[in-house]
């Protein structure tokens, strides 16, 4: 499948982009590489840059390159708030659907208030979340994307 244009990204496709290689590693540095040249506009909630963070610091150990890896995914990524209403959808969606949690239950309700239809992840927590369609990095079709191509 092409990127769509405009997506929500979950905090496993920096992370997995990140880190050691692995199945998803390629295709999930591609689809950062696709948005840090605008080739797809990401949007993600700020959660989702604190995850990261989190996440490479604990794994890595180097306070300064956490850093500096987290700002690099903000000149690109629009980060959207994370504010009450987010956090009462998000637990609304834990109490409503089986498999969406935590974090996750955020970055849902932060892509459902944005009115956004895809999460990029390869996290299946996200299927079944009325609204959303998730598109796994492995599945994407990394030539030319509909922007390109002036759709």
């Amino acid at each position: 499948m092409k990127p769509p244009d405009l997506a929500l990204i979950d905090s496993a496709v920096p992370i997995l982009a990140a880190g050691d290689p692995s199945e998803l590693r390629s295709s999930c540095r591609r689809l950062i590489e696709m948005g840090a040249s605008r080739r797809i506009r990401l949007l993600a909630s700020t959660e989702m840059i604190q995850e990261f963070t989190f996440h490479r610091l604990r794994r890595t150990g180097d306070r300064q390159r956490s850093v500096t890896e987290a700002e690099e995914l903000m000149a690109f990524i629009e980060t959207v708030p994370f504010d009450n209403s987010i956090l009462r959808d998000s637990l609304e969606l834990i109490r409503k659907t089986s498999l969406i949690r935590g974090r996750d239950a955020v970055h849902a309700a932060t892509a459902l208030a944005l009115g956004l239809e895809w999460v990029i992840t390869p996290d299946n927590d996200f299927d079944g979340v009325p609204g959303l369609s998730r598109l796994d990095p492995a599945a994407i079709d990394f030539g030319e994307s509909p922007a390109q191509a002036g759709h």
